[in-house]
């Protein structure tokens, strides 16, 4: 019988991701219950506001399909507001206790000029959303059903769905730069191996689009392209600071 044994890194990574979880349950148990106690009611007031600040196309009417459809909704995004928050918390504490963080001088000032990026980068993915995409597709959605004759009605729970999902999407994909930034500078990834895999990284892009954005081309377009110039930004800017510091 053949004796197979595991990676010693691999055995190390796994033991140090489990004592990680381990020690956090219950810090990660209070926060996903703050996130629901804090996004049940708030979810309530979402809905009321996005549908009064004429989001809602001309001869598009909102309707709820169920007796239950938004206690649900409003169950649903306490749920995820929680998850977020727990798995924010578990990506901060390990990010903390990771190598990569030492091998980046000044880790003190990085993570204060990280953490700034990532905040500007996160409005300016909600700003992209909210304001070209969210408008720009319910309007060309809306008209393309109207144009075949059909009767636009959205159920309230796909409305805010589609609105939430090109949020999310922006969001995680405006974080592009960022992340590049950290994995060269970290020396988790050196630039000649991001510009051979430039393709593969597109291609990824495109593909974690789709699997983020709602479900129609434009869409998927319309986030796919902008992750892209971010991500060619920042290869570009570390070429130049690259450059400055030698």
């Amino acid at each position: 019988m053949s004796d197979y044994s595991i990676n010693p890194e691999i055995k190390n990574l796994y033991s140090m991701i489990s004592n990680h979880l381990r020690s956090r349950v219950k810090a990660i148990f209070v926060i996903f219950i703050i996130g629901v106690t804090i996004g049940i009611p708030l979810s309530h007031n979402l809905v009321d506001w996005l549908l009064s600040v004429d989001l809602v196309p001309d001869d598009v009417s909102i309707i709820i399909l169920t007796p239950v459809e938004f206690i649900m909704i409003q169950v649903r995004f306490g749920a995820y507001l929680g998850a977020s928050l727990a798995v924010f918390y578990l990506l901060i504490g390990a990010a903390i206790q990771t190598e990569l963080v030492k091998k980046i001088s000044n880790p003190s000032i990085a993570v204060i000029k990280y953490g700034i990026g990532g905040l500007i980068l996160v409005l300016a993915g909600l700003a992209y959303s909210w304001y070209l995409l969210t408008p720009m597709l319910l309007e060309y959605l809306a008209s393309d059903a109207q144009a075949a004759g059909v009767s636009t009605e959205w159920r309230l729970s796909s409305f805010i769905g589609f609105i939430g999902g090109l949020c999310f999407a922006c969001v995680i994909g405006f974080q592009a730069p960022l992340f590049t930034l950290i994995s060269l500078n970290s020396g988790a990834i050196s630039r000649d191996d991001i510009l051979q895999y430039r393709r593969h990284i597109w291609f990824t892009t495109f593909v974690l689009g789709a699997a983020f954005s709602p479900p129609d081309p434009l869409s998927l377009f319309l986030v796919a392209i902008p992750i892209i110039l971010l991500f060619e930004a920042a290869i570009i800017w570390d070429s130049i600071s690259t450059k400055s510091r030698v």
